[in-house]
C-alpha cells in the first residue's frame, strides 16, 4: 500500500503535538520533517529539537529532510533527536556518496532527493546504498507551490532505473500533492507521498489524510 507522509512544514505549530497526533491516528505512516536553512533553500525552519521534542509523543517513521548545504555536519545531530529516515540532496553537497555512507553508518535509512532539473543519473550509482529516492515535484523551500507535471516521467523513469538495479528504495514525491494528483503520482510509480498543505491546511488534518487515500484507491486524479 502506498504509504502518506504529512509534513510538518504546513502544521500550525501553536498546536503542533496535537496535529501530529491526528495524522498519526489517521493513518499516516510518516512524518515528514522539512529542515531548511535559508542558504540551500530560501525559507529557514526548525533543528533537532523539535524533532526531538516530537519523537517523544509519536511513533510515525520520522522522514526528515535536509534542505541544507553541508548536511555532514547535522546528520548526526538529527538521527540523535529521533530521525528513523535521513534525505540529503543531490544538489547539496560534494561528497554524496560520503553522506549516505554516514547515514547508513549509523543505522537508520538513507534517502536522496533531487530538485526538479536534476536529472535522475545523479543517483544511478547510488541505488544500492539507497533506501529512499526523493523527487521534488515542486522547487523546494515553500510550501503550497503547485505540482509540477512535468515530473510524472521522471518519477517512472527513477522507478524503472531502481527495480532494473534490483534496488528495494521507496520512491517518494513531495510537492503539490493532493487528493488530484495522488492517483497519478502512484500510477507513475511513487510509494511515499509528502503532503504538506492538503493536509495540514485543512479544516481537519485526519480527514485529509483520509480523502487523499480514497482518491488513491479510486484511481481517478487530475492536476488541473
Amino acid at each position: 500500500m502506498l504509504k502518506l507522509a504529512p509534513s510538518i512544514l504546513s502544521a500550525d505549530f501553536t498546536r503542533l503535538g496535537e496535529q501530529v497526533r491526528t495524522v498519526e491516528e489517521a493513518g499516516a505512516e510518516y512524518l515528514h520533517l522539512d529542515i531548511m536553512d535559508g542558504h540551500f533553500v530560501p525559507n529557514l525552519t526548525f533543528g533537532p529539537q523539535v524533532v526531538s521534542a516530537l519523537r517523544k509523543n509519536s511513533g510515525m517513521i520520522f522522514d526528515v529532510h535536509l534542505m541544507i548545504e553541508n548536511p555532514e555536519l547535522y546528520i548526526d545531530s538529527f538521527i540523535d533527536a529521533g530521525a528513523d529516515l535521513v534525505t540529503v540532496h543531490a544538489e547539496a553537497t560534494p561528497h554524496l556518496h560520503r553522506s549516505i555512507q554516514q547515514i547508513k553508518g549509523r543505522g537508520v535509512k538513507a534517502g536522496v532527493a533531487l530538485n526538479p532539473s536534476s536529472h535522475p543519473s545523479a543517483i544511478r550509482y547510488l541505488l544500492d546504498m539507497l533506501d529512499l529516492v526523493l523527487v521534488m515535484t515542486v522547487n523546494p523551500g515553500f510550501g503550497g507551490q503547485d505540482f509540477i507535471a512535468g515530473m510524472l516521467p521522471k518519477i517512472k523513469e527513477i522507478r524503472e532505473m531502481a527495480e532494473a538495479a534490483g534496488s528495494g528504495a521507496e520512491i517518494q514525491v513531495d510537492g503539490g500533492v493532493s487528493v488530484k494528483t495522488a492517483p497519478l503520482l502512484a500510477a507513475a510509480g511513487a510509494t511515499v507521498l509528502v503532503a504538506g498543505s492538503a493536509v495540514f491546511g485543512a479544516p481537519d488534518p485526519g480527514a485529509a489524510v483520509r480523502e487523499i487515500r480514497q482518491a488513491l484507491e479510486s484511481g481517478i486524479g487530475n492536476w488541473g
